[in-house]
């Protein structure tokens, strides 16, 4: 059995984009993109309603390339759990009210079982400071968390 990861937004949105002009954001969508031709059939991914509605958001081109790439990913339904468990994270998290979609991903990865949540979300999701209070709760409510982590923590292999 393939461990399962549960997809972020920032994940098609790092594979369909144009290239960042920030050389930084470009290294990762070059990441993001190695990752998905070399490495997503070592796993069984996983995306839930709120990526779908994040990625149809914006620009229509851009969006449509979003939702081309997610099509044939199965989809985890939102659940009364994972509601209830996002609106803990984002109570007990230092997270602005506008991340509370942040949380409801967290959420979705947890209580859907998920090995990895993979993301680019570094300052909502894939935190360090963050990392230990986000374990802890879901703990708390019986859910063992995902690893939060980059494409680049996922590749399996560090480039050389």
């Amino acid at each position: 059995m393939r461990p399962s990861v549960y997809l972020e937004t920032t994940i098609p949105s790092y594979i369909t984009g144009w290239l960042s002009s920030d050389l930084v954001t470009a290294a990762h969508q070059g990441v993001t993109q190695a990752w998905w031709d070399r490495h997503r059939k070592d796993y069984d991914l996983h995306i839930s309603v709120a990526v779908l509605d994040e990625a149809r958001a914006g620009d229509p081109e851009a969006a449509q390339r979003r939702l081309e790439l997610l099509k044939n990913i199965p989809t985890i339904e939102i659940t009364d759990q994972m509601v209830v468990l996002s609106r803990q994270l984002a109570a007990e998290l230092p997270l602005p009210t506008s991340a509370d979609v942040d949380a409801l991903h967290i959420a979705v990865a947890a209580v859907g079982g998920m090995d990895y949540l993979l993301t680019w979300n570094l300052k909502h999701i894939g935190n360090a400071t963050l990392r230990k209070r986000i374990d802890s709760i879901c703990r708390s409510q019986g859910y063992d968390p995902p690893i939060i982590c980059t494409p680049h923590e996922l590749m399996g292999e560090w480039q050389e």
